[in-house]
């Protein structure tokens, strides 16, 4: 039988499950990823399984997000992590090395291997030909003790593309095109394969940054061929031996098939707040500009960095406007530097950042008071920027190095021509800033500093429960409106107890104070609830404040599976216009939930209302136990005894 990309990966990886639409399959896992801000929760999780080494083929822990050292607490994360890592036999990618999917792309991937990280844009991978998906850190750390990856098997999506991209137009526009066409739920539920004769023209780096964006879709994760163009790209990072060539068989069957024609496509950017918010950038030509950020894992390989200093070359940006730089790797900056790239860059008056995530997830370089900021980054939700009334516009570096000489919003193609580099026949290698575990982890002492606290245990769910509802939240409430990003409150997601008093601050400042209490709860949401990041303290803190249930219109693919694992009964509304039933502070009485748990739909009366609505789910036979034992690490910890 004819299988695509993806379906041929998944077949080679099949621990069990039938690759079936709808399915439940489970996937065997060769290499897991996590960065500083879920990696220290995942090493928890991870330590409770009580297993001495990990069994993947290959794991590692990036430092990327909390490298802003303004107290103890994240250098002390990052001490537990080097520790935690060399005792059980991860390696351990040092501050500074850069973001852990773009090195990831430079260094680990491996086409026609599975990845899962504890990072939604782990699909950046994708743009290799590997099969990678975004999770949460209980997930991985499952992963890591040899257990399978669980995932409802997806439809297949291909985005078949033709002609190639003009001067100035990038992959940063394809995958806004891409964004436009779906919308950012548009993808929930399916893989995107991107074939067609316009793949060949897409560098790696091209490649990759369309991958990465398809998070912001919705999608289970993204993936290219790999080809010819993949295996020079290996070839140049010295890396020769993991090329594995993996195509579509020519009659495989897609559920839907999209056209995009690169030769048409213009500079697009898309608008505060949502990524599918996409106009073409010259329909808001003389906008003013504050700042611009150049970097992120979507945009800071050193192509785009290349491209950039190309832009900048013997010219001075708007003096009213702030800009940075942020090279996605210490490849990328060794080689910029080398080549003379960065004195273009430098000489234009923007400012280098270090080689991490940093304004991407508010950790610094913030806008002015409601400032308008264009950034190469993924996601520009309100107040992510971490100035709560910024205008955050998502454009490519090349529009961004545009807009940053005029002090506007500028469509690059009205640029001169620039001379587009080639990608380097070999490039800079150097892993010193990757550090082995050690060979016999039983001596290392794990180093753990007063900012680490204990995993909240879950509570196994009861066959009938009353809850309050705390809060009722609408449509495409994100992983940041949950559980905020940014420097105040990124130091402690090792610390579940102090993270609490931020849950929900962006939509209700007393949500805290209310849960607590309030006992057990419930939270009322819209459709594609909990999109965005993979963070799993968006399920984690709710659960520790009390909730036991979250009632929502639709689930984000990410966001369900972390609240099955921390043991919360994620439902969907039988009738969706019982969502505008149900209000805040009303109490709900849920019975029979196992016996509705195996069948797919539990009776809630609203005790409030007077009225009995119904909450739909399709939980596997595994799912049913995680949720009544309490969460997956103690169904984990019970099957790995």
């Amino acid at each position: 039988m004819s299988k695509t990309i993806a379906q041929k990966i998944i077949a080679q990886h099949l621990v069990s499950g039938e690759m079936k639409s709808g399915n439940e399959v489970a996937l065997r896992i060769d290499q897991t990823l996590t960065q500083d801000a879920t990696g220290t929760m995942a090493y928890l999780e991870f330590e409770t399984i009580g297993i001495p080494r990990v069994r993947t083929e290959f794991s590692v822990a990036y430092v990327d997000h909390n490298t802003l050292q303004c107290g103890f607490e994240n250098a002390d994360d990052h001490r537990y992590l080097q520790s935690v890592t060399s005792k059980y036999g991860i390696h351990f990618s040092r501050p500074g090395n850069g973001i852990c999917h773009q090195v990831h792309l430079e260094r680990f991937g491996i086409p026609g291997k599975t990845l899962i990280g504890s990072d939604s844009h782990t699909p950046t991978a994708g743009g290799l030909g590997m099969l990678s998906f975004g999770a949460g850190g209980m997930d991985v750390a499952v992963a890591m003790a040899g257990g399978a990856y669980y995932i409802t098997m997806p439809k297949i999506y291909k985005v078949h593309l033709t002609g190639s991209l003009r001067p100035f137009v990038t992959a940063k526009d394809v995958s806004l095109e891409l964004l436009r066409i779906l919308s950012v739920k548009g993808g929930v539920g399916a893989i995107i394969e991107w074939g067609g004769p316009g793949v060949a023209t897409l560098s790696v780096p091209e490649r990759a940054t369309i991958t990465n964006m398809g998070t912001e879709l919705g999608a289970t994760t993204s993936i290219f061929p790999s080809d010819d163009v993949t295996k020079a790209f290996l070839a140049a990072q010295g890396r020769e031996k993991d090329f594995t060539p993996i195509t579509a068989d020519p009659d495989a069957e897609y559920d839907r098939i999209i056209e995009i024609n690169l030769s048409e496509l213009k500079p697009l950017i898309a608008c505060p707040h949502s990524p599918d918010n996409v106009v073409t950038v010259e329909s808001l030509k003389g906008v003013k500009v504050d700042q611009v950020c150049i970097g992120s894992c979507t945009n800071s390989s050193l192509m785009d960095m290349l491209k950039v200093a190309a832009i900048l070359k013997n010219k001075t940006i708007s003096p009213n406007v702030s800009l940075s730089i942020s090279p996605g790797s210490r490849q990328v900056l060794t080689m910029l530097s080398e080549e003379g790239a960065l004195v273009d860059i430098l000489a234009s008056g923007a400012r280098l950042l270090e080689c991490a995530c940093g304004p991407c997830i508010g950790m610094g370089f913030s806008p002015n008071h409601g400032g308008v900021s264009l950034r190469t980054f993924n996601r520009n939700f309100y107040g992510r920027s971490g100035t709560e009334n910024g205008q955050v516009y998502l454009v490519s570096p090349e529009t961004a190095a545009a807009s940053a000489l005029t002090g506007y919003i500028t469509d690059p193609t009205t640029l001169e021509p620039i001379t587009i580099p080639n990608l380097p026949e070999r490039f800079c290698i150097d892993d010193s800033a990757v550090l082995p575990p050690a060979k016999d982890g039983s001596t290392v002492e794990i180093v753990r500093g007063p900012n680490i606290k204990e995993f909240p245990k879950a509570k196994p769910i009861p066959d009938a429960i009353s809850v309050n509802a705390i809060i009722k939240v609408g449509d495409n409430i994100t992983t940041d409106h949950i559980m905020p990003a940014g420097a105040k409150i990124l130091p402690y997601r090792s610390n579940i107890p102090h993270l609490s008093q931020f849950c929900f601050e962006v939509c209700d400042p007393t949500f805290h104070e209310r849960a607590k209490q309030a006992g057990d709860c419930v939270i009322i949401g819209g459709s594609n609830y909990g999109q965005g990041s993979s963070r799993e303290h968006a399920a984690l803190v709710p659960m520790y404040l009390g909730v036991r249930c979250v009632l929502a219109k639709s689930f984000a693919r990410i966001h369900v599976a972390n609240l099955i694992n921390a043991g919360v009964l994620p439902l969907t509304f039988e009738n969706p216009d019982d969502y505008d039933c149900v209000e805040q502070n009303h109490v709900l009485r849920l019975t029979d939930i196992h016996k509705g748990m195996e069948e797919g739909r539990i009776a809630i009366f609203d005790e409030t209302a007077n009225k009995t609505i119904y909450g739909v789910c399709n939980f596997t036979d595994r799912q049913q136990k995680i949720l009544k034992m309490g969460g997956l690490l103690n169904y984990s910890k019970e099957c790995n005894e």
